[in-house]
C-alpha cells in the first residue's frame, strides 16, 4: 500500500481538495499539521512558497494543489477525477480554477480567514467589511452552482470530478463556521449530501480546530 505524507492544515480549502482526492484513491496518508505561517527552515525546503499543501509521495515532494491533484491522476488514473474527453476536462479544470481563484478571493478569505486565521495566526481581529463582503458574495456563487446543477448531475457533467472535490472543499470549510446557507438551494444542498455522504469525506468531517467548534450540523450525513 502506498504511503502519502500531507503536510496540511485542517480548513484550508486547499488541503481538503487533496485530502479528498488521496482518499477516494484509496491512498493511505499521515497528516501532518503546519504552522506555515511560521516559516520554519525544513518546510521551506519542502515548499519555498511556504504554502501548504505539501505532499510527500514515494519519496517526490509536491507541491500546489492544482499541480498534485493532476500528479495523483496521472499516476493513480483510478477512479478517475478527470473525464476523458478534452471539452470536459476543460470544464472541470476551468471549475477547479473558479474555486481556487474567484471564489477563494471573493469568499473564502473574506470568511475563513478573517474569522479564523487571523485569530490562529496572531493578526488580530475580522475586518467587518470583509466578512460582509464575503457574505454578499457567496450569495452569487451558490446560484451559480444552483445553475450548473440544474443543467448537470454533478458540477462538470454526469460523474463526480476533481471540479466537485474544489468545490465541497471551499464549501465545506466555510460550513464548519456556519457561513453556507444551505436553504438558499436545494439543489445545492443535495449534491453537498452526496459528496459529504463519500467514504473519502469522513476525516474531512471529523477535523476539529481548537477554539472553533463546529456547528452540530457540520458532520451530521442527513443536515
Amino acid at each position: 500500500m502506498t504511503t502519502a505524507e500531507l503536510y496540511h492544515v485542517p480548513l484550508s480549502p486547499f488541503c481538503r481538495k487533496v485530502r479528498l482526492s488521496l482518499a477516494e484513491k484509496k491512498i493511505d496518508c499521515r497528516l501532518i499539521e503546519e504552522r506555515y505561517w511560521e516559516k520554519d527552515t525544513d518546510f521551506l525546503r519542502r515548499n519555498p512558497a511556504g504554502k501548504v499543501p505539501v505532499l510527500k509521495l514515494n519519496g517526490v515532494v509536491l507541491a500546489e494543489s492544482a499541480a498534485i491533484c493532476e500528479y495523483l491522476e496521472e499516476i493513480y488514473p483510478e477512479p478517475s477525477l478527470m473525464p476523458e474527453d478534452p471539452l470536459e476536462r476543460h470544464e472541470v479544470r476551468r471549475l477547479v480554477f473558479w474555486f481556487d481563484d474567484k471564489f477563494q478571493h471573493e469568499v473564502t478569505s473574506k470568511l475563513l480567514y478573517e474569522r479564523v486565521n487571523k485569530k490562529v495566526t496572531g493578526q488580530g481581529f475580522p475586518d467587518s467589511k470583509n466578512v460582509r463582503a464575503g457574505l454578499s458574495a457567496i450569495k452569487f456563487h451558490l446560484d451559480y452552482l444552483s445553475w450548473l446543477l440544474e443543467q448537470r448531475r454533478w458540477l462538470a457533467g454526469d460523474k463526480m470530478t476533481l471540479a466537485d472535490f474544489a468545490a465541497a472543499s471551499h464549501l465545506s470549510a466555510l460550513d464548519y463556521i456556519s457561513d453556507v446557507d444551505w436553504h438558499r438551494s436545494a439543489a445545492v444542498k443535495d449534491w453537498y449530501a452526496k459528496i459529504k455522504s463519500r467514504p473519502a469525506f469522513r476525516n474531512i468531517l471529523m477535523d476539529h480546530v481548537p477554539g472553533f467548534p463546529p456547528p452540530e450540523h457540520y458532520a451530521d450525513l442527513d443536515f
